[in-house]
């Protein structure tokens, strides 16, 4: 009897800790993961290093979760990385040296662990001191765009076709400058909104370098997202100091789209006479020393309204030199207001023999030698009641600048829901001091839903040839100048 209950007694015991086993498992998971976190890498400093664990696995098929950090990165890195918990994270490898990153794996079955190496090593940039004369594409070596892919020691002269791949970045020693010269040389330089090309100085101060010139007329040269920073150290041009400067001496032609010219000691941008700016959309001119862009009257109606010219420059206007536009009876010159309410600011005087048409918006400030000058064609300002075109002077003064002349004898000559004023600091014609002055045989101008003011002298001089609308002074506003607001003789 007592036997039996001894064999009985160990059938229970066996059972519960065959039970006590089971119950263990259940609640304690075997490990099914393995992480795998790719293999080593050897890369440049500056580049983004691009890891994949996408091979680690469950053997039971079950989602896990990803988590990447860094056990060991090189003195004086900062790098971060990306998209941490995901299966393709990235970090830029900032300085040179060795980054190790683990790669953590975990759900229910519990978690593996795996590493990878990645070594970093310096790429010097290639350097460039001698002039181009035969086709040369520079292309991206390094992914860091702080970091140069080629530095330049000396002026160089492009003599052949010049192209630059996207994300390369230049870096020029102190003076130096790049000259794109005509019979043969030609610039080809297109980045993209995430790889854009870069000029800069060896040292990143503003007028560090000299800056690029354009001297080629053909119509290939061109430049979408390309950033011109720190240039400006010697003049381009006489005594003019800009980032670029495209000159005219053999009608030098130039496409400029998406870029940036930023920081340069003088302007952005300088158009010589007679130059082809044969597109330009959506620049940005920003932190130089003058105005962003300086030039003719002739290209301004090139000038697409999305461009930006106000943001900490010296003068936040586009500049225009004494200039003129010419006759061309078969077609309209056209200016936009800028969608930033930048100003066209005139030197000196401006003189118009073309079809001249200002759409509403647009802003004429005028130092104070200048004057604007209608000799033929016509001038067409018309603007809307919610969107004037105004024409003053560079200081918001009474007073500060010469006027406007009208000899056109077009009946085109209309200005209606404009603003002009300031006016008359010295005699525009016949002694005569006037915001307008229409003067000569047979030289007309209808003026209408306009506000006249500020005039040093009168608001509108007609004279005994001239003709205005009859009803100038009734359907017109004339605000504080200082003779009458109307002298017909």
């Amino acid at each position: 009897m007592l036997k039996a209950r001894r064999i009985l007694w160990a059938a229970l015991s066996f059972a519960l800790l065959l039970g006590s086993c089971k119950e263990e498992e259940d609640v304690k998971p075997s490990n099914t993961l393995t992480a795998k976190a790719g293999a080593d890498q050897n890369v440049n400093a500056g580049s983004v290093v691009k890891l994949d664990g996408s091979a680690s696995a469950d053997s039971e098929n079950k989602p896990f979760e990803f988590s990447w950090t860094f056990s060991k990165k090189p003195a004086g890195s900062a790098a971060n990385l990306a998209a941490a918990n995901t299966a393709k994270p990235t970090f830029t490898a900032d300085v040179a040296g060795e980054y190790e990153v683990e790669l953590t794996i975990s759900n229910a079955n519990g978690q593996s662990k795996d590493k990878v190496v990645i070594m970093a090593t310096v790429i010097e940039p290639i350097v460039i001191d001698a002039n181009i004369r035969a086709k040369l594409t520079l292309n991206d070596r390094i992914d860091n765009p702080a970091i140069p892919d080629y530095i330049v020691n000396a002026n160089v002269s492009v003599n052949a076709e010049l192209e630059i791949k996207p994300g390369v970045v230049i870096a020029f020693a102190r003076d130096t400058r790049l000259e794109i010269n005509d019979n043969g040389g030609i610039l080809i330089a297109k980045g993209d909104s995430t790889k854009p090309i870069r000029f800069i100085g060896k040292e990143t101060t503003k007028g560090f370098w000299a800056g690029v010139t354009f001297r080629s007329s053909s119509s290939a040269n061109t430049l979408e997202y390309v950033q011109v920073l720190h240039a400006g150290s010697k003049p381009l041009y006489a005594t003019t100091k800009a980032g670029m400067a495209v000159l005219g001496g053999g009608r030098a032609e130039v496409n400029i789209k998406h870029c940036l010219f930023e920081q340069n000691a003088g302007y952005g941008l300088y158009l010589e006479h007679a130059v082809i700016l044969g597109s330009f959309e959506k620049n940005n001119f920003k932190e130089n020393t003058e105005a962003g862009i300086l030039m003719g009257a002739e290209n301004v109606k090139n000038l697409d309204t999305d461009s930006k010219f106000t943001n900490g420059n010296g003068r936040n206007v586009v500049e225009i030199f004494a200039s003129s536009l010419p006759k061309n009876a078969a077609s309209e010159i056209v200016w936009k207001g800028f969608k930033d309410k930048t100003p066209y600011r005139f030197l000196e005087n401006v003189t118009s023999d073309a079809n001249w048409k200002l759409l509403p918006g647009v802003i004429i400030e005028v130092g104070r030698g200048g004057f604007i000058t209608i000799d033929d064609g016509y001038f067409n300002a018309v603007g809307t009641e919610t969107n004037k075109i105004v024409i003053r002077g560079a200081e918001n003064v009474a007073a500060y600048w010469k006027g406007m002349i009208c000899f056109s004898t077009s009946d085109k000559n209309v200005i209606e829901n404009a603003e002009v004023s300031g006016g008359g600091n010295i005699a525009i014609v016949s002694g005569k001091k006037a915001n307008i002055a229409i003067y000569g045989g047979q030289s007309r101008m209808t003026i209408r839903k306009s506000v006249i003011a500020n005039s040093g002298g009168y608001g509108i001089f007609v004279n005994y040839q001239g003709t205005v609308n009859g009803d100038v002074e009734t359907v017109n506003t004339f605000k504080d100048n200082a003779q009458a607001k109307l002298l017909k003789e």
